[in-house]
């Protein structure tokens, strides 16, 4: 009998990774949920695997969390910060690099600005995920695009590589750092939520996130509120954190149009928790209008739910990929009411092929592919080290 061949020997097995972001576990969003993926995946492939993170989370800023902490086989170490959350200012981070041999910047914040400025002190090989940058809103638009074009370009130049997540992404850094700019979009957990939804037609709404401004909560709201007066059967579950709103000014937005019996809201809710309520729900909706990516989205397509969404820039994107999606502009309330009445017409025709094909078209989303990527970005900046 043939012995079965051995297992090849990573190519980072001598090396220590360590990634950098301001929000990590028990923070649960899109940025925090990618790195902790992506880390734990890399658990094995690398010598060590570190995170590097803030201290409090700012959604609970008088809160302060653990030093040091193991999660999912990988190391990680909060650090104090002061200052805003758009930009907060952690120099500590620097005592937190000495060990590694490749370091990954999550987001264009502060991190990425000093770690960019301090590099010819180090020489460590750095990259860099763009998350979505810092264009999330049209705030101070003037502003974010003179330090974008300035402030920004110069530190992209400082890194190896620059992965961006969406192709909205890519077009926006590729003004700026050309040469260093690659498409690695995210990736998203497929299997927490798999096949959650309900496997009959229900009129349950799901939608994930924040309690940012962008998400317009305010606008899902107002569709509701025009479903819910044609039909009291429709129901939507907000599941998400404080934010730019916190949970008492979202329940004041319920309750100011009168929806407390048409919507449920779910405030840092578990996954298992989600899960749960994906159960009552068929349909994944957002009137987001911006996303770094949409993993959201996809998660809400591996449980099976049809999405309704705002035609931003990513979410256009994802359309061109899972023909189940459907576009619908929440500035007008009673159109985008009509496209979930749609939406759930016709899943209502077909469920189970419906539901089935929107599983199906999450898969092309999962780790294995993204996982690769960055490998192969990581070679290619400690080639040129």
């Amino acid at each position: 009998m043939t012995a079965p061949l051995p297992e090849p020997v990573s190519p980072f097995a001598d090396k220590t990774i360590v990634h950098v972001v301001r929000q990590f576990y028990p923070m649960i969003g899109g940025l925090e949920d990618v790195v902790r993926n992506l880390a734990g995946r890399q658990t094995g492939r690398f010598s060590k695997v570190k995170v590097v993170t803030l201290n409090r989370l700012f959604i609970e800023p008088d809160r302060l969390l653990p030093r040091q902490e193991t999660i999912d086989g990988f190391e990680v170490r909060r650090i104090p910060f002061r200052g805003s959350p758009r930009y907060p200012l952690a120099p500590s981070v620097f005592a937190e690099l000495g060990e590694a041999d490749l370091i990954h910047v999550h987001a264009v914040d502060f991190f990425f600005d000093s770690l960019a400025w301090t590099s010819p002190f180090r020489r460590t090989p750095m990259v860099a995920t763009t998350h979505g940058g810092f264009f999330h809103t049209a705030d101070h638009k003037r502003l974010k695009t003179l330090w974008f074009n300035t402030i920004t370009r110069l530190s992209a130049s400082r890194y190896r590589g620059i992965a961006c997540c969406s192709e909205s992404d890519l077009a926006t850094f590729a003004r700026i750092a050309p040469s260093r700019v690659r498409l690695i979009e995210n990736a998203a957990d497929l299997e927490k939520f798999g096949s959650a939804a309900s496997p009959v037609p229900v009129k349950g709404l799901m939608t994930i996130g924040r309690f940012s401004h962008n998400k317009r909560l305010d606008a899902l709201l107002d569709m509701v509120k025009v479903l819910a007066a044609r039909d009291s059967g429709w129901h939507l579950h907000i599941a998400g954190s404080g934010s730019d709103w916190s949970e008492a000014d979202v329940r004041r937005m319920i309750a100011g149009r009168g929806l407390e019996a048409a919507v449920s809201l779910h405030c840092n809710p578990s996954n298992a928790r989600i899960r749960e309520v994906m159960g009552s729900c068929s349909l994944f909706v957002s009137a987001s209008n911006y996303e770094g990516f949409g993993v959201a989205m996809i998660e809400g397509l591996s449980a099976g739910l049809l999405p309704v969404v705002e035609p931003n820039t990513a979410f256009v994107s994802l359309a061109r990929k899972h023909p189940m999606v459907r576009l619908a502009a929440f500035a007008d309330a009673d159109k985008a009411a009509h496209a979930v009445e749609e939406a759930w017409a016709a899943l209502a025709a077909d469920p189970s092929a419906l539901r089935q094909a929107a599983i199906a078209s999450a898969a092309q989303h999962g780790w294995a592919g993204t996982a690769g990527a960055y490998e192969r970005l990581y070679a290619d900046a400690l080639r040129l080290a």
